[in-house]
């Protein structure tokens, strides 16, 4: 099993490549299931989680192919393809629900494994169910499975009106992919606003859908007898750079991000200036940019985590590291997963100073960490261990880096890049 290995202590100094965003990606390579023609995605992280959703798409006899130089990967998903998404191939990925959308809508019917993904709380399905249901679907929950049709004697999913009990991600994603090829107008309420909800509905609608107040809580869609191919640029990760802006603000140093979105980040760039950092964002003759820079000791910043565009929750343990060696003491709710405290203890294992009580962390800042051996629990806490060894005297040693690799595409290779002491050990 891979490790990192960081010897702390170096500023940052340089430009990193921002990649594209694994959450717009992945429901993007769903959204080919939606059409015979090729779709093709461009500017595609190389993680983990994208490799395992190409593989469930080639087990469902879609055709994949990469190419290019700009991460280019190809979908054709001609018949036959096997509506099924096996419990194997998805229970590491709670991203592989997005198929259920556009099975059911191409095909009428669908089996898909309940998802997993990192152990971080409830993610219930509950909400794609209901909302599915009121566009015609029967599912039932059999065996780990939902196994899902069409009603008795519908050739199409209808549109309908679908307000969720709470703002939901995938869901939104599910819907609008389903409402897409469906019979008449579909109206979200409590949608989720997030960029990459944004960035999905603009290829679906290069391949012929027609949507309107994407990027609001409140989406129209007037479904389409047939969807086209198209070839989509996906959106820059807006965790990825929200992840370097803090790497910087905690190391100190003068780091430029190509493709990263300030727009997309308000809420922790405002803090992060809060903090004392100097973040800055432009646009030059190849693309947008931030500037961030940062010297000496931050003053700390409480938080409290929501839905975009409010503070992220995948951004809570990245800025809880640049917390816990800021001047003063600050205050961290987590409002959205139940057990998203998981990387404190391995964070107070470096010396941080942080004690929690339900779902708020009280974050003492000390002037300096101490390198040790910690253990990565998922995706974002294996962020904020990589932030917090770069800063650390001596030696910090990342064991269970799989769950970063899930996310960030060569982050080991980017911060080296920059000037970081890191190095992955097999």
């Amino acid at each position: 099993m891979d490790k990192l290995r960081i010897t702390g202590g170096r500023t940052l100094h340089g430009t990193v490549q921002i990649s594209g965003a694994k959450n717009a990606a992945l429901p993007e390579m769903c959204a080919s299931l939606l059409t015979t023609d090729l779709v093709t995605l461009n500017n595609m992280p190389r993680l983990r989680d994208v490799a395992t959703m190409r593989h469930l798409l080639d087990n469902m006899g879609v055709q994949t192919a990469a190419h290019g130089d700009r991460g280019g990967l190809s979908f054709r998903a001609a018949d036959p393809i096997r509506p099924e998404a096996s419990y194997d191939l998805v229970k590491t990925m709670r991203a592989s629900v997005l198929v259920l959308g556009p099975l059911l809508a191409r095909f009428g019917q669908a089996r898909v494994s309940l998802p997993g993904g990192c152990a971080i709380g409830s993610r219930p399905v509950d909400q794609h169910i209901k909302g599915l249901q009121a566009m015609g679907a029967e599912i039932d929950v059999e065996h780990g499975y939902m196994v899902a049709r069409l009603a008795s004697g519908r050739s199409r999913l209808r549109g309908a009106r679908i307000a969720t009990d709470m703002v939901t991600v995938t869901g939104t994603e599910n819907f609008l992919m389903a409402a897409a090829l469906a019979e008449g107008e579909t109206l979200l309420e409590n949608a989720a606003q997030e960029p990459e909800i944004a960035d999905l509905a603009e290829m679906l609608i290069a391949m012929g859908a027609k949507i309107e107040g994407h990027g609001t809580s409140r989406i129209q869609i007037q479904g389409v007898d047939r969807l086209q191919g198209c070839t989509h640029q996906v959106v820059a990760d807006r965790i990825e750079t929200g992840t370097f802006l803090c790497a910087v603000a905690a190391a100190g140093g003068d780091v430029l991000l190509r493709h990263g979105r300030a727009e997309h980040l308000e809420a922790v760039v405002d803090k992060l200036r809060e903090a004392g950092a100097h973040v800055e964002s432009g646009h030059d003759e190849q693309g947008v940019f931030i500037h961030v820079r940062s010297a000496g000791r931050l003053k700390a910043q409480s938080f409290r985590t929501t839905e975009y565009p409010g503070f992220p929750t995948d951004m809570q343990a990245q800025f809880m590291a640049l917390n816990s060696i800021s001047s003063g003491t600050s205050k961290v709710t987590e409002t959205i997963f139940e057990n998203r405290f998981m990387h404190v203890n391995e964070l107070v294992r470096l010396g941080a100073h942080i004690q929690t009580d339900g779902k708020v962390a009280v974050v003492e800042g000390v002037e300096r960490l101490s390198g040790a051996t910690v253990m990565a629990t998922d995706l974002r806490a294996s962020a904020s261990l990589v932030i917090a060894g770069l800063v650390a005297q001596g030696e910090t040693t990342v064991d269970r880096i799989y769950h970063l690799d899930r996310g960030y595409d060569q982050m080991e290779a980017k911060l080296r890049a920059i000037g970081a002491d890191i190095e992955r050990v097999k």
